[in-house]
Protein backbone atom coordinates (compact mmCIF):
# COMPACT_ATOMS: atom_id res chain seq x y z
CA UNK A 1 0.00 0.00 0.00
CA UNK A 2 1.16 3.72 -0.53
CA UNK A 3 0.65 4.80 2.72
CA UNK A 4 2.16 1.65 4.61
CA UNK A 5 4.75 1.73 6.50
CA UNK A 6 3.31 4.93 8.39
CA UNK A 7 5.08 8.46 7.77
CA UNK A 8 6.75 9.81 10.13
CA UNK A 9 4.37 11.93 11.87
CA UNK A 10 1.18 10.21 11.25
CA UNK A 11 -1.04 8.01 14.14
CA UNK A 12 -0.34 4.54 13.93
CA UNK A 13 -2.86 1.78 15.14
CA UNK A 14 -1.74 1.51 18.27
CA UNK A 15 -2.72 5.21 18.68
CA UNK A 16 -6.37 4.46 16.66
CA UNK A 17 -7.01 1.58 19.14
CA UNK A 18 -5.79 3.98 22.14
CA UNK A 19 -9.56 5.50 22.61
CA UNK A 20 -11.03 1.83 23.05
CA UNK A 21 -8.29 0.56 24.93
CA UNK A 22 -9.29 3.14 27.42
CA UNK A 23 -13.01 2.55 27.74
CA UNK A 24 -12.62 -1.67 27.70
CA UNK A 25 -9.78 -0.40 30.73
CA UNK A 26 -12.64 1.55 32.34
CA UNK A 27 -15.37 -0.48 32.04
CA UNK A 28 -13.90 -3.72 31.43
CA UNK A 29 -14.50 -6.35 28.79
CA UNK A 30 -17.44 -8.42 30.66
CA UNK A 31 -19.39 -4.97 31.00
CA UNK A 32 -19.06 -4.18 27.67
CA UNK A 33 -20.10 -7.14 26.10
CA UNK A 34 -23.29 -7.39 28.02
CA UNK A 35 -23.79 -3.99 26.46
CA UNK A 36 -23.43 -4.71 23.09
CA UNK A 37 -26.05 -7.84 23.73
CA UNK A 38 -28.58 -5.42 25.52
CA UNK A 39 -28.68 -3.07 22.64
CA UNK A 40 -28.95 -5.75 20.06
CA UNK A 41 -32.02 -7.49 21.99
CA UNK A 42 -33.53 -4.00 22.02
CA UNK A 43 -32.88 -3.88 18.57
CA UNK A 44 -34.42 -7.01 17.96
CA UNK A 45 -37.20 -6.41 20.07
CA UNK A 46 -38.27 -3.34 18.17
CA UNK A 47 -38.34 -4.87 14.74
CA UNK A 48 -41.51 -6.22 16.21
CA UNK A 49 -42.93 -2.68 15.47
CA UNK A 50 -44.66 -2.75 11.94
CA UNK A 51 -47.03 -0.14 10.65
CA UNK A 52 -50.63 -0.96 8.54
CA UNK A 53 -52.00 2.01 6.20
CA UNK A 54 -55.69 2.89 5.86
CA UNK A 55 -57.69 -0.06 4.04
CA UNK A 56 -54.69 -2.54 4.84
CA UNK A 57 -55.32 -5.79 6.70
CA UNK A 58 -52.46 -7.08 8.67
CA UNK A 59 -51.96 -10.74 9.39
CA UNK A 60 -49.62 -11.93 11.47
CA UNK A 61 -47.86 -15.82 11.29
CA UNK A 62 -46.43 -17.69 14.46
CA UNK A 63 -43.59 -19.71 12.56
CA UNK A 64 -45.21 -20.10 9.75
CA UNK A 65 -48.86 -20.12 10.79
CA UNK A 66 -51.41 -17.73 10.95
CA UNK A 67 -52.52 -16.38 14.17
CA UNK A 68 -53.91 -13.14 14.17
CA UNK A 69 -55.12 -10.54 11.63
CA UNK A 70 -54.73 -6.72 12.07
CA UNK A 71 -56.52 -3.38 11.38
CA UNK A 72 -54.95 -0.31 10.76
CA UNK A 73 -52.42 1.89 13.05
CA UNK A 74 -49.04 0.87 15.00
CA UNK A 75 -49.11 -2.80 15.88
CA UNK A 76 -46.57 -4.81 17.45
CA UNK A 77 -45.85 -8.53 17.03
CA UNK A 78 -42.55 -11.05 18.23
CA UNK A 79 -39.76 -10.14 16.29
CA UNK A 80 -38.67 -13.17 13.14
CA UNK A 81 -38.39 -15.78 13.10
CA UNK A 82 -40.50 -15.95 16.00
CA UNK A 83 -43.25 -14.51 14.19
CA UNK A 84 -43.61 -12.06 11.15
CA UNK A 85 -46.46 -10.65 9.15
CA UNK A 86 -48.18 -9.71 5.75
CA UNK A 87 -49.38 -6.35 4.78
CA UNK A 88 -52.68 -6.89 1.87
CA UNK A 89 -54.38 -3.94 1.03
CA UNK A 90 -57.78 -4.43 1.03
CA UNK A 91 -60.01 -0.82 -0.19
CA UNK A 92 -58.20 -0.93 -3.89
CA UNK A 93 -59.69 -1.62 -6.45
CA UNK A 94 -57.86 -3.96 -8.32
CA UNK A 95 -58.39 -4.94 -12.43
CA UNK A 96 -57.39 -7.46 -15.11
CA UNK A 97 -58.08 -7.82 -19.01
CA UNK A 98 -59.12 -10.14 -20.70
CA UNK A 99 -58.72 -10.49 -24.57
CA UNK A 100 -56.53 -7.30 -24.57
CA UNK A 101 -53.79 -5.08 -22.77
CA UNK A 102 -53.86 -1.24 -21.78
CA UNK A 103 -50.72 0.55 -21.26
CA UNK A 104 -49.50 4.07 -21.42
CA UNK A 105 -48.69 3.01 -25.83
CA UNK A 106 -52.70 2.20 -25.77
CA UNK A 107 -54.48 -0.63 -25.97
CA UNK A 108 -53.61 -3.99 -27.98
CA UNK A 109 -55.31 -6.82 -29.05
CA UNK A 110 -54.48 -10.74 -27.72
CA UNK A 111 -56.47 -12.45 -30.41
CA UNK A 112 -55.74 -16.11 -28.14
CA UNK A 113 -57.74 -14.75 -25.53
CA UNK A 114 -60.12 -13.24 -27.39
CA UNK A 115 -61.52 -14.73 -30.14
CA UNK A 116 -63.80 -17.75 -29.04
CA UNK A 117 -66.70 -19.87 -30.41
CA UNK A 118 -70.58 -18.93 -29.51
CA UNK A 119 -73.34 -21.24 -29.49
CA UNK A 120 -73.92 -20.86 -33.26
CA UNK A 121 -70.46 -21.73 -34.20
CA UNK A 122 -69.32 -18.42 -35.13
CA UNK A 123 -66.60 -16.88 -34.34
CA UNK A 124 -66.76 -13.90 -32.08
CA UNK A 125 -63.96 -11.74 -30.86
CA UNK A 126 -64.94 -10.41 -26.92
CA UNK A 127 -62.85 -8.22 -24.68
CA UNK A 128 -63.97 -8.41 -20.84
CA UNK A 129 -62.85 -5.86 -18.32
CA UNK A 130 -62.95 -7.10 -14.34
CA UNK A 131 -62.96 -5.68 -11.27
CA UNK A 132 -62.04 -7.28 -8.18
CA UNK A 133 -61.19 -6.44 -4.13
CA UNK A 134 -59.34 -8.23 -1.54
CA UNK A 135 -62.19 -9.74 0.72
CA UNK A 136 -60.17 -12.19 2.68
CA UNK A 137 -56.52 -11.46 3.30
CA UNK A 138 -55.87 -14.96 4.19
CA UNK A 139 -56.90 -16.29 1.66
CA UNK A 140 -55.82 -14.09 -0.68
CA UNK A 141 -52.07 -14.88 0.61
CA UNK A 142 -52.31 -18.80 1.32
CA UNK A 143 -55.58 -20.03 -0.46
CA UNK A 144 -54.04 -20.64 -3.88
CA UNK A 145 -51.14 -20.04 -6.05
CA UNK A 146 -50.78 -17.22 -8.20
CA UNK A 147 -53.95 -15.78 -6.90
CA UNK A 148 -54.26 -13.45 -9.92
CA UNK A 149 -53.75 -15.82 -12.49
CA UNK A 150 -56.03 -18.08 -11.34
CA UNK A 151 -58.28 -15.03 -11.32
CA UNK A 152 -57.57 -14.62 -15.15
CA UNK A 153 -57.47 -18.10 -15.66
CA UNK A 154 -61.31 -18.16 -14.07
CA UNK A 155 -62.43 -15.01 -15.66
CA UNK A 156 -61.80 -16.71 -19.36
CA UNK A 157 -63.13 -19.75 -18.56
CA UNK A 158 -66.56 -17.96 -17.41
CA UNK A 159 -65.97 -15.98 -20.44
CA UNK A 160 -66.04 -18.54 -22.85
CA UNK A 161 -68.78 -20.90 -21.35
CA UNK A 162 -71.11 -18.18 -21.45
CA UNK A 163 -70.37 -17.01 -25.33
CA UNK A 164 -70.41 -20.57 -26.29
CA UNK A 165 -74.05 -21.33 -25.08
CA UNK A 166 -75.49 -18.36 -26.92
CA UNK A 167 -75.70 -16.87 -30.52
CA UNK A 168 -73.31 -14.34 -31.54
CA UNK A 169 -76.80 -12.04 -32.51
CA UNK A 170 -77.74 -12.56 -29.13
CA UNK A 171 -74.38 -11.46 -27.04
CA UNK A 172 -73.95 -9.12 -29.68
CA UNK A 173 -77.67 -7.21 -28.47
CA UNK A 174 -80.34 -7.81 -26.10
CA UNK A 175 -78.45 -11.13 -24.39
CA UNK A 176 -75.17 -8.35 -23.83
CA UNK A 177 -76.03 -7.59 -20.09
CA UNK A 178 -77.35 -11.31 -18.99
CA UNK A 179 -74.10 -12.51 -20.31
CA UNK A 180 -72.27 -9.96 -18.23
CA UNK A 181 -73.96 -11.00 -15.42
CA UNK A 182 -73.57 -14.41 -16.42
CA UNK A 183 -69.90 -13.77 -15.97
CA UNK A 184 -69.95 -12.17 -12.90
CA UNK A 185 -71.55 -14.72 -11.27
CA UNK A 186 -69.67 -17.89 -12.69
CA UNK A 187 -66.37 -16.30 -12.22
CA UNK A 188 -67.10 -15.48 -8.46
CA UNK A 189 -68.34 -19.14 -8.17
CA UNK A 190 -64.77 -20.45 -9.45
CA UNK A 191 -62.78 -17.49 -6.93
CA UNK A 192 -64.54 -19.10 -3.90
CA UNK A 193 -64.32 -22.52 -5.30
CA UNK A 194 -60.34 -22.05 -5.40
CA UNK A 195 -60.15 -20.33 -2.09
CA UNK A 196 -58.38 -17.31 -3.46
CA UNK A 197 -60.08 -14.61 -1.05
CA UNK A 198 -61.05 -12.27 -4.25
CA UNK A 199 -64.60 -10.44 -4.62
CA UNK A 200 -66.11 -9.38 -7.76
CA UNK A 201 -67.22 -5.89 -8.24
CA UNK A 202 -67.54 -5.56 -11.52
CA UNK A 203 -67.71 -7.62 -15.07
CA UNK A 204 -67.97 -6.00 -18.70
CA UNK A 205 -67.83 -6.82 -21.85
CA UNK A 206 -65.61 -3.94 -23.77
CA UNK A 207 -66.04 -5.50 -27.27
CA UNK A 208 -68.71 -8.11 -28.23
CA UNK A 209 -67.72 -7.91 -32.03
CA UNK A 210 -67.62 -10.79 -35.12
CA UNK A 211 -64.91 -11.15 -37.28
CA UNK A 212 -63.67 -8.33 -39.15
CA UNK A 213 -64.00 -10.41 -42.70
CA UNK A 214 -68.23 -10.11 -41.85
CA UNK A 215 -67.81 -7.47 -39.46
CA UNK A 216 -69.94 -4.49 -41.06
CA UNK A 217 -72.96 -7.15 -42.04
CA UNK A 218 -73.11 -8.07 -38.31
CA UNK A 219 -73.00 -4.41 -37.36
CA UNK A 220 -75.58 -4.00 -39.70
CA UNK A 221 -77.85 -6.51 -37.73
CA UNK A 222 -77.14 -4.64 -34.68
CA UNK A 223 -77.83 -1.10 -36.20
CA UNK A 224 -81.21 -2.88 -37.49
CA UNK A 225 -82.00 -4.30 -34.18
CA UNK A 226 -81.18 -0.80 -32.19
CA UNK A 227 -83.35 0.64 -35.18
CA UNK A 228 -86.05 -1.60 -34.17
CA UNK A 229 -85.94 -1.18 -30.67
CA UNK A 230 -86.01 2.29 -30.88
CA UNK A 231 -89.15 2.26 -32.93
CA UNK A 232 -91.13 0.34 -30.33
CA UNK A 233 -89.77 2.52 -27.93
CA UNK A 234 -90.70 5.75 -29.61
CA UNK A 235 -94.34 3.77 -30.31
CA UNK A 236 -94.71 2.92 -26.90
CA UNK A 237 -94.31 6.34 -25.84
CA UNK A 238 -96.70 7.37 -27.94
CA UNK A 239 -99.39 5.05 -26.88
CA UNK A 240 -98.18 6.49 -23.47
CA UNK A 241 -99.17 9.37 -24.54
CA UNK A 242 -102.31 8.90 -26.73
CA UNK A 243 -104.35 6.70 -24.64
CA UNK A 244 -104.38 8.80 -21.49
CA UNK A 245 -105.24 11.49 -23.46
CA UNK A 246 -108.13 10.02 -25.20
CA UNK A 247 -109.11 8.71 -21.87
CA UNK A 248 -109.65 12.27 -20.10
CA UNK A 249 -111.40 13.20 -23.30
CA UNK A 250 -113.49 10.12 -23.10
CA UNK A 251 -114.22 11.47 -19.70
CA UNK A 252 -115.10 15.28 -20.56
CA UNK A 253 -117.33 14.34 -23.18
CA UNK A 254 -119.39 11.83 -20.93
CA UNK A 255 -119.45 14.72 -18.22
CA UNK A 256 -120.31 16.83 -20.88
CA UNK A 257 -123.18 14.82 -21.83
CA UNK A 258 -123.86 14.36 -18.20
CA UNK A 259 -124.48 18.37 -17.78
CA UNK A 260 -126.36 18.80 -21.24
CA UNK A 261 -128.75 16.07 -19.41
CA UNK A 262 -129.25 17.44 -16.40
CA UNK A 263 -129.56 20.93 -18.04
CA UNK A 264 -132.69 19.40 -20.41
CA UNK A 265 -134.12 17.61 -17.89
CA UNK A 266 -134.02 20.70 -15.28
CA UNK A 267 -135.17 23.06 -18.18
CA UNK A 268 -137.80 20.42 -19.23
CA UNK A 269 -139.31 20.40 -15.81
CA UNK A 270 -139.53 23.96 -15.36
CA UNK A 271 -141.37 23.59 -19.06
CA UNK A 272 -143.60 21.25 -17.73
CA UNK A 273 -144.13 23.80 -14.68
CA UNK A 274 -144.77 26.44 -16.76
CA UNK A 275 -147.18 24.39 -18.63
CA UNK A 276 -149.03 23.20 -15.50
CA UNK A 277 -149.49 26.26 -14.39
CA UNK A 278 -150.49 27.70 -17.75
CA UNK A 279 -153.36 25.20 -17.88
CA UNK A 280 -154.72 25.94 -14.20
CA UNK A 281 -154.83 29.43 -15.37
CA UNK A 282 -156.27 29.12 -18.99
CA UNK A 283 -159.43 26.58 -17.19
CA UNK A 284 -159.92 29.41 -14.73
CA UNK A 285 -160.69 32.10 -17.94
CA UNK A 286 -160.11 30.06 -20.75
CA UNK A 287 -161.10 33.68 -23.29
CA UNK A 288 -158.97 35.71 -21.72
CA UNK A 289 -155.40 33.14 -21.38
CA UNK A 290 -156.40 32.70 -24.92
CA UNK A 291 -155.67 36.11 -25.90
CA UNK A 292 -153.33 36.81 -23.63
CA UNK A 293 -151.31 33.77 -25.23
CA UNK A 294 -151.74 34.45 -28.52
CA UNK A 295 -150.82 38.63 -28.36
CA UNK A 296 -147.39 37.06 -26.49
CA UNK A 297 -147.10 35.19 -29.27
CA UNK A 298 -147.57 37.83 -31.68
CA UNK A 299 -145.33 40.34 -29.56
CA UNK A 300 -142.41 37.33 -29.59
CA UNK A 301 -143.13 36.65 -33.50
CA UNK A 302 -143.76 40.07 -34.95
CA UNK A 303 -140.35 42.19 -34.10
CA UNK A 304 -138.45 39.25 -36.16
CA UNK A 305 -140.24 39.79 -39.00
CA UNK A 306 -140.83 42.52 -41.98
CA UNK A 307 -145.14 43.18 -41.67
CA UNK A 308 -146.88 45.17 -44.55
CA UNK A 309 -151.06 45.62 -43.23
CA UNK A 310 -153.42 46.78 -46.10
CA UNK A 311 -157.10 47.32 -46.47
CA UNK A 312 -158.79 43.89 -46.84
CA UNK A 313 -162.12 45.47 -48.73
CA UNK A 314 -161.75 45.62 -52.43
CA UNK A 315 -163.33 48.39 -54.26
CA UNK A 316 -166.39 46.59 -56.46
CA UNK A 317 -164.53 43.37 -55.63
CA UNK A 318 -160.91 43.40 -57.57
CA UNK A 319 -157.94 42.41 -56.27
CA UNK A 320 -155.66 44.99 -54.25
CA UNK A 321 -152.97 46.60 -56.64
CA UNK A 322 -149.43 45.01 -56.40
CA UNK A 323 -147.56 47.79 -54.40
CA UNK A 324 -143.76 47.73 -54.21
CA UNK A 325 -143.57 48.71 -50.50
CA UNK A 326 -140.10 47.33 -49.65
CA UNK A 327 -138.84 49.66 -52.46
CA UNK A 328 -140.58 52.91 -50.48
CA UNK A 329 -139.67 52.05 -47.09
CA UNK A 330 -135.94 49.75 -47.15
CA UNK A 331 -135.10 51.33 -43.54
CA UNK A 332 -138.18 50.20 -41.64
CA UNK A 333 -138.95 46.94 -39.91
CA UNK A 334 -142.86 46.88 -40.66
CA UNK A 335 -145.53 49.34 -42.45
CA UNK A 336 -149.26 49.41 -41.29
CA UNK A 337 -152.02 50.82 -43.53
CA UNK A 338 -154.80 51.58 -41.50
CA UNK A 339 -158.37 50.33 -43.08
CA UNK A 340 -160.35 53.71 -43.97
CA UNK A 341 -162.31 54.41 -41.06
CA UNK A 342 -159.71 52.94 -38.76
CA UNK A 343 -158.19 54.02 -35.68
Amino acid sequence: MDNWPPRQGSPGLEQVLQPVQQVIDRFGTKRIVVGVLIVVALAWLASGFYVVGPGERGVVLLFGRVVDQTDSGLRYRLPAPIQEHRVVDVATVRRIEVGFRSDAMGTRSIPGESHMLTGDENIVDVQLFVQYLVQDPVKFLFGARQTEMALHSSAEVALRAAAGENTIDYTMTEGRVEVQDRVKKQLQELLDLYGTGLLVTEARLLVVDPPKEVKEAFHDVVRAWEDRERLIKEAEGYAEGVIPRARGEAVQMLQAAEAYREQRLIRAQGDAERFVRVLREYRKAEAVTRDRLYLETIERVLPKTRTFVLDGRAEAGGVVPLLPLKEFFPGQAAVRTEPKGGK
